[in-house]
């Protein structure tokens, strides 16, 4: 610009400069003099257009200067710009010709101490958990034993250890180890590709998608914890499918994750704690367990036996109950041969009062009579169709009286058949059949003899044969002659 002054044009008293020459000149004055830059200020406007740049102003009570961050810039930011945060911005001082104004291009930017940083946190926590990423009712229960457990930690760090040594004393299990970094610029997004990861496996697949997810690290100051406040890690945590335990920093450390996370661990060995119970006491819960069932039904067992003896000894004897039944029997079963007999006698003089009417000779006057009163009444009618119907009258009758002999016959039959095979059913029944395979009925008078002892008291026996019936009185006196057989009862011939 000093070359500019020195050389006016000629015929004018002051040079001539161009819009470019000018604000070019003025961007040479101002970065040669303001290089890098530390800015302590407070954040005005923030705005983040689709580029991916953003714009902002760098404020105090009295100036205001606009500020730029790149959008390579943007990605390594330790926090997300946000209206209102003081922070301590590093750049360089620059023009934008195209309107007239002087800027920072900001290369770094972190909050101005912890206070900035805390009030930046509860304001994030207020907007994530008007959001409703931080309800109870989003959480998911923590696996009383998960199978596979994935840890989101640095692999360098006490921390891993700590959690595989107290996984190992209490309940050893698969754990699967996402490496990630715990502070720093990559902390965040590490994290939560670690997260997504784990969610994204395939269960069943070749590498096994865990049960219980811990993200895990070290206590450390505000600064050093920060990437586990990170919108995008405590979304991640929020979002995951897979129950999550965090467990960052010690116990009075607290950070965003803490709040979306299903389980809040103290510390990473309390992690661990909470994955899985202790093995020796799950043992002696299940043999304690088992001794109380092994007790509960020998006592059950018992109970049900003493009961059952109870109930037998109220109950009466099976031959208690079987002797009225069986007396009642052996009572039918001696009444049954004389009720066999009566049946049968009683049929055969039925039939044989029906056999008595219908004798030829009956018949023979029945007819002889009908044919006397006939002819007592032809005599007083001697018209001609009278006698024709008279005849046929005769003929019909006749050939009823055949049908009625016809049917007389086959009843009969039929009768005789029925009694006779009554007679062989008596006789199978009966005791006499009995005999033909050569036993014999003792009888004392009306009684028959059952016993020695009844045999004894006996003044005189008798014994029944097959054949007929022997009498003796125990001193060789002669037996009595067989009674004569019955004599057959008369043939009643054919009726016609």
């Amino acid at each position: 610009m000093s070359d500019l002054i020195d050389d006016p044009r000629e015929g004018e008293n002051a040079p001539e400069f161009s819009v470019t020459e000018l604000s070019g000149a003025i961007k040479k004055v101002i970065e040669g003099n303001f290089g890098h830059v530390r800015i302590r200020a407070e954040l005005g406007r923030v705005s983040f257009p689709r580029s991916g740049h953003v714009y902002l102003d760098l404020k105090d009570d009295k100036s205001v200067i606009s500020g730029v961050i790149w959008k390579g810039v943007v990605s390594k930011l330790p926090m997300r710009p946000e209206e209102g945060m003081e922070v301590v911005a590093t750049g360089r001082i620059t023009t934008f010709g195209g309107q007239s104004k002087y800027q920072i291009v900001i290369e770094d930017m972190k909050p101005a101490g912890v206070g900035a940083l805390m009030a930046m946190l509860e304001k994030r926590k207020a907007q994530m958990a008007g959001e409703g990423l931080f309800d109870p009712s989003r959480k998911k229960a923590i696996p009383y034993l998960p199978e596979v457990i994935g840890v989101v930690t640095s692999p360098s760090g006490a921390v891993i250890r700590d959690i595989l040594h107290r996984l190992r004393d209490r309940f050893p299990r698969k754990v699967l180890i996402w490496p990630v970094a715990v502070q720093g610029d990559k902390c965040a997004p590490e994290v939560v590709r670690g997260i997504e990861g784990f969610n994204n496996f395939t269960p069943g697949g070749a590498l096994p998608r865990p049960d219980l997810i811990i993200v895990a690290r070290g206590g450390g100051s505000l600064e050093d914890l920060w990437g586990f406040n990170e919108e995008a890690v405590v979304r991640a945590a929020a979002a995951s499918d897979i129950p999550l335990i965090s467990a960052v920093g010690h116990e009075t450390d607290t950070t965003l994750i803490d709040f979306a996370s299903d389980k809040r661990a103290p510390t990473p060995t309390a992690a661990a704690e909470l994955a899985v119970p202790v093995r020796l006491e799950l043992l002696s819960w299940v043999d304690d367990q088992g001794a109380r069932l092994t007790r509960a039904l020998t006592y059950g067992i018992s109970q049900r036996g003493q009961r059952l003896r109870d109930l037998s000894r109220a109950m009466p004897r099976a031959d208690t109950l079987l002797e009225g039944p069986a007396q009642r029997l052996d009572r039918a079963a001696e009444k049954l041969p004389n009720a066999l007999r009566r049946s049968v006698d009683t049929r055969r003089l039925k039939l044989t009062e029906a056999a008595a009417s219908l004798r030829p000779n009956n018949l023979r006057r029945a007819v002889d009579a009908k044919r006397e009163a006939l002819g007592r009444r032809s005599d007083r009618l001697s018209i001609r169709p009278i006698q024709r119907d008279i005849e046929q009258k005769k003929k019909n009758l006749d050939a009823l009286n055949r049908r009625f002999v016809t049917a007389a016959n086959a009843q009969t039959g039929i009768w005789k058949d029925r009694l006779e095979s009554l007679e062989r059913l008596r006789k199978t029944l009966g005791y006499e059949a009995t005999l033909d395979r050569g036993y014999a009925v003792i009888w004392d008078g009306d009684q028959v003899v059952k016993t020695a002892k009844a045999a004894k008291k006996a003044g005189a026996l008798e014994i029944q044969f097959a054949d007929g019936r022997h009498a003796t009185d125990g001193t060789g006196s002669p037996a009595r002659k067989a009674p004569k057989p019955k004599p057959p009862m008369p043939d009643q011939g054919n009726l016609f």
